[in-house]
């Protein structure tokens, strides 16, 4: 059985040139601090891709890679390692079955050592080899929940993720499902936040023109908060907007939400 590689060797030797890592630090310890570093998931993801296909290309045998994610009432976000990459990664979503699909909804490996001779996906294949690709890997991502995503690897030359290539992207994803997951998370509590923040936005903007409309008709809470629904339904918009007329006119600005801490 071959010997499991060693990502921690490959790193030093990969990313010496990147300022934002050292010859001694792991892959995962840098892909950790990219999920740290990153703007959102959509950053991360676009890094991976480009480590990714780094790891695995040789001078003048490139390998182009893109990576797929489905989130529970997301659209699917589309990384890749380049723009070649990114075009015929955005191919694996013009048809409805692909190998990303196949990697990422069954959680199973798809090799396509020649894209020529497989019968698996015809469109998708005519569409890959279009663009010069003629060998496929695509491997899950170990991750929690609902949330799906794939590694996927294309070369211009068939046969190119066999042997310890094969072996080598497998224990890639392997010990990179974990930051992605991290990323996952923290994208998750960032988007809950965001929402819970707007949320509160829209609260305040709504309880002021409430108060304004008890000050000014002498009426309850409920009475104030009934006209304001009524002058919704009638103008046919949005509660929060017309709640923001109500606090615009009086010439003070729009309402603010304040946060402590």
């Amino acid at each position: 059985m071959p010997a499991r590689f060693d990502l921690s060797e490959w790193h030093q030797e990969i990313v010496a040139s990147e300022s934002t890592a050292k010859t001694d630090t792991s892959i995962t310890e840098h892909l950790h601090e990219l999920v740290l570093n990153s703007s959102d998931v959509e950053d991360f993801l676009n890094e991976l891709a480009r480590v990714s296909a780094r790891s695995l290309s040789e001078p003048g045998d490139e390998v182009l890679c893109s990576i797929t994610l489905l989130r529970r009432r997301k659209g699917a976000t589309v990384a890749s390692s380049g723009p070649d990459a990114q075009a015929i990664g955005q191919i694996e979503y013009q048809f409805n079955d692909s190998p990303s699909m196949a990697a990422s909804l069954d959680q199973m490996t798809v090799h396509i050592p020649d894209v020529q001779g497989d019968g698996r996906w015809p469109e998708y294949s005519n569409a890959v080899l279009a663009q010069g690709v003629h060998s496929v890997l695509a491997l899950p991502f170990q991750l929690e929940g609902e949330t799906k995503a794939a590694l996927l690897l294309y070369s211009r030359r068939p046969h190119r993720f066999e042997g310890r290539v094969l072996e080598f992207a497998q224990d890639f994803v392997s010990q990179t499902s974990l930051a992605l997951q991290l990323a996952v998370r923290f994208a998750h509590y960032s988007e809950t936040a965001a929402n819970l923040r707007a949320t509160l936005q829209s609260r305040t903007v709504i309880d002021m023109a409430v108060g304004i409309i008890m000050a000014q008709n002498r009426c309850s809470q409920d009475g104030a908060f009934g006209i304001l629904k009524a002058a919704s339904n009638t103008r046919n918009s949005k509660l929060h907007d017309v709640a923001a007329a109500v606090v615009n006119s009086m010439g003070q600005g729009p309402a603010r939400t304040h946060y402590d801490g």
